[in-house]
């Protein structure tokens, strides 16, 4: 077991695991209403003043980076695409010594129009939700007839040199189910990279159940139905994805078992909330305030030692198998997926 958290500079917690990817929540509005994520009506969006400000992101950005290790940031929303300052944002990050990855996780909603000016930010790459190719499960699924707006933002984001793109999907039973190997056959055609994603207990709503949840040996399955997949010899590490060979490579597909087979023990991520939470993991029942402290002057070493003791705190593992589970009280469009 680690020391209790010091200043030796990372986010490490007391089971040894060191956080790097730092995922950023810009807004928890989105202009999609996914039903895994939110109900119809939408959300009681959280008031203005409570949204960290730009310059607020930044800095938190810059003492993760600077202070703390991190390497890889990821913005996510809600839909980051929405907020005004994104392109500034990015820029500011992209310029931090040591440079980040930087990557965003969006609904590719106005990304063609989007794409080419962060890329010059310094965006290195995209991930793109997209569960469906059929138009009028799309506007099932989302409550919006927008899947010509996603399926440009793909094609904007590659163009624009975004690449890897990638395309994560949630299969949900009775609705999309029987789409894997057609939406692996999109992603193979365009140059995309797949990544199917076993639902998780993250909506509004509380809707989920394990046993209605499409499992990673379902996909696999329906995959393997046209494809062949064999293991991929690559090193995993701490990417959340397991991925498979499709008919012998190179190209590949990756399945995310975050329910039925955790990958808590390799965990590199720590969480930032659009009002300045940081969570150590997205499914906490706690979060540590950093806003408050940012606004009440604590300088940057005060805001990083904060941090640490946040993420000295993160649990062994989600706990979604756990008869106590208790779902977050703030849906994923809040807290960033």
């Amino acid at each position: 077991m680690s020391a209790a958290p010091g200043t030796d500079g990372v986010l490490v917690d007391r089971y040894g695991r060191v956080a790097r990817d730092l995922r950023v929540s810009l807004t928890d509005k989105c202009n999609l209403r996914c039903t895994y994520c939110m109900p119809a009506e939408g959300l009681p969006w959280l008031a203005g003043p409570e949204l960290l400000t730009d310059e607020e992101i930044v800095r938190l950005v810059r003492v993760a980076v600077e202070l703390l290790g991190v390497t890889e940031v990821r913005f996510t929303g809600g839909e980051p695409l929405i907020r005004a300052g994104l392109v500034d944002i990015v820029t500011a990050v992209a310029a931090l010594e040591p440079r980040p990855r930087v990557s965003l996780t969006t609904n590719g909603i106005g990304l063609d129009r989007l794409a080419p000016a962060l890329r010059a930010a310094g965006l290195d790459r995209v991930n793109v939700s997209l569960d469906t190719l059929d138009p009028d499960r799309f506007t099932t699924l989302t409550r919006r007839p927008r899947l010509d707006a996603v399926l440009a933002g793909l094609a904007g984001a590659a163009a624009a040199g975004l690449s890897p793109v990638k395309i994560n999907s949630v299969l949900m039973r009775g609705v999309n189910e029987d789409e894997a190997p057609t939406l692996l056959r999109f992603a193979l055609d365009h140059d995309y990279q797949l990544r199917i994603i076993e639902q998780m207990p993250l909506d509004a709503q509380h809707g989920w159940a394990r046993d209605t949840m499409v499992t990673a040996e379902e996909i696999l399955a329906s995959l393997r139905t046209v494809f062949d997949l064999s293991p991929d010899p690559t090193e995993r590490g701490a990417a959340p994805a397991e991925t498979w060979l499709v008919d012998e490579g190179p190209a590949r597909v990756g399945v995310i078992a975050s329910v039925t087979r955790p990958f808590c023990g390799d965990c590199d991520r720590t969480r930032l909330t659009a009002d300045g939470q940081v969570r150590a993991c997205l499914f906490a029942t706690e979060e540590s305030d950093l806003r408050a402290a940012l606004r009440t002057g604590a300088d940057d070493d005060e805001l990083a030692r904060r941090w640490r003791t946040a993420m000295w705190g993160k649990r062994a593992g989600h706990g979604i198998d756990d008869p106590t589970f208790l779902q977050p009280t703030r849906p994923m469009s809040a807290i960033g997926g």
